[in-house]
């Protein structure tokens, strides 16, 4: 998962591409960038890092234009040292496109080699972005009937990118001198949603993959953009959208509603903070018929993401909600950080136990999900060590068994600890009481009943069902093994930001 949005507005975009970055931060805290334009020259700088840490004043200078693209990064293919894969790309021909990606192809490598052999491209890194860029220019170059792109041709070529890529993404992009395109593959597996805010100038347009990001930025929603459809703001600030996929289907990614997204967004006409209260609704049945109600007394979430579904398990169960962790908000989020020992270091530096909340108490504490093990064992271990008699533990969401391919860093079967356990293993492996997991119905029940439309998911990562049909255990295979024999970047150490002057830029200025 990765944090992207776009903007065309009346006024310098740098400070608010800025600030949709900070709020999209919890979506990938590698590496982030900026593009923004004038007419036809593009001003980028991206490195590695908190979007705090990669733009200076300097930086946010050398941003002019009343459009431009963001991307924090989040590492899922390709290297988490490598400078060189931080966000937006650029590719100067045809016409010049900057993009930025949420998701992950499945089928890079073929492209990459395809587009080498036959369309006469180098891919420069091994980040699946770079290829989506390079199969979106060469089918605008394709579909251009002259030296002038026309609606019709843009949107031809979101077509030939749909024939041609498979997985899951998300796009921002700009046109040199044409405007922001902006699709979603079409099984809308990551989330894509537009707003508008209303100007004395006009009618400014944003694309983000949260409608928090609107709801900061002072823009109201619009709608989410579709499966496989295609919008376009051209400079004038002229809207239009075109259904570019032959077979759409939403069927978003159920991970999006149990973890990655923020609870006080909106995704497909659902609020993520609905669905996780009623994933505890749904766990407290759960957790009544394997431990005795009486046998709990006190309900402790661990921050932030299960804290809706654990009230809700609280209040449905009637045993006393308490806070017993107290979260450092300047640690990141241990799933998405790059290298088990540096999430298993992590665990200890983010939470801290109230001790009167445990000491003498059976207590049941509540996740949002289960992947590697590591946190939840190091959280046992600290609700035992702050005198806890009896640690049970409940997740809202089912076990993870399988990779996600789509664009969340659970590559090998190997790192998930359900792979080839039953519950009780998976209990005593993190040193639990008992371990109570939400069924995967029950999950997708707890979204549609909020949205009957909604009915379908990718759930790949529990049931190994891949939703686009492409993914073989052969494919399997060959991920995890270039993981494991993968070699560190010689840019490991995560140093230096770069600024990219693409026509006549400047650096210039002082923090």
């Amino acid at each position: 998962m990765c944090g992207i949005l776009g903007v065309v507005a009346t006024t310098p975009v740098n400070q608010l591409l800025y600030d949709g970055l900070m709020v999209l931060q919890h979506r990938g805290q590698d590496a982030a960038g900026i593009a923004t334009a004038e007419g036809h020259t593009f001003h980028l700088h991206k490195g590695p890092g908190l979007v705090r840490d990669v733009f200076r004043t300097r930086n946010m200078r050398a941003l002019p234009g009343n459009w431009g693209i963001g991307h924090c990064r989040y590492p899922t293919a390709g290297s988490a040292w490598n400078f060189a894969e931080a966000q937006p790309f650029y590719v100067n021909s045809p016409f010049g496109i900057t993009l930025a990606h949420n998701g992950n192809l499945t089928n890079s490598e073929e492209l990459k080699r395809v587009m080498f052999e036959q369309d006469l491209r180098h891919v420069n890194t091994n980040s699946d972005s770079e290829v989506l860029l390079n199969v979106l220019a060469h089918e605008l170059q394709a579909h251009a009937k002259g030296p002038r792109l026309d609606l019709d041709t843009i949107f031809a070529a979101v077509a030939g990118v749909h024939r041609r890529c498979k997985g899951a993404y998300a796009v921002v992009a700009m046109i040199a001198g044409y405007g922001l395109l902006a699709f979603r593959d079409p099984y809308g597996i990551r989330p894509l949603v537009v707003g508008t805010n209303e100007t004395m100038a006009g009618t400014e347009y944003l694309v983000a993959s949260e409608s928090v990001t609107l709801d900061t930025l002072g823009f109201q929603v619009m709608r989410d953009v579709a499966p496989g459809e295609a919008v376009f703001i051209d400079l004038n600030l002229k809207f239009s959208a075109r259904q570019c996929a032959e077979k759409p289907m939403l069927a978003p990614c159920i991970f999006e509603y149990v973890y990655l997204a923020r609870p006080d967004s909106m995704m497909d006409g659902v609020s993520v903070y609905e669905t996780r209260l009623s994933m505890g609704e749904f766990l407290a049945e759960k957790v009544k018929k394997f431990i005795p109600v009486e046998e709990i007394d006190v309900v402790i979430p661990i921050p932030d993401s299960s804290r809706p579904s654990a009230m809700q398990l609280a209040q449905k169960l009637g045993i006393p909600y308490r806070e017993g962790f107290v979260k450092n908000r300047y640690v990141g989020r241990t799933f998405i950080m790059p290298g088990q020992a540096m999430r298993k270091k992590s665990v200890r530096q983010k939470l801290n136990t109230v001790g009167q909340e445990f000491k003498g108490k059976r207590v049941l504490l509540v996740d949002d999900s289960i992947v590697r093990g590591t946190t939840s064992r190091e959280i046992v271990e600290m609700a035992r060590a702050a005198g806890a008699l009896k640690v049970y533990f409940a997740s809202a969401a089912p076990p993870v068994r399988y990779p996600n391919v789509y664009g969340i860093d659970m590559p090998t079967r190997a790192e998930l600890i359900a792979t080839d356990r039953t519950g009780e293993e998976i209990a005593r492996e993190i040193g639990a009481d008992a371990l109570v997991y939400q069924d995967l119905e029950a999950l997708e029940a707890s979204i549609t009943a909020l949205n009957p439309d909604l009915n379908v998911f990718d759930t790949s990562c529990f049931n190994g069902c891949y939703i686009t049909g492409d993914v073989t255990p052969e494919y399997l295979n060959h991920v995890e093994n270039k993981r494991n024999g993968k070699a560190k970047s010689s840019d490991e150490d995560g140093t230096g930001s770069r600024q990219m002057v693409l026509g006549l830029a400047s650096d210039e200025g002082q923090d």
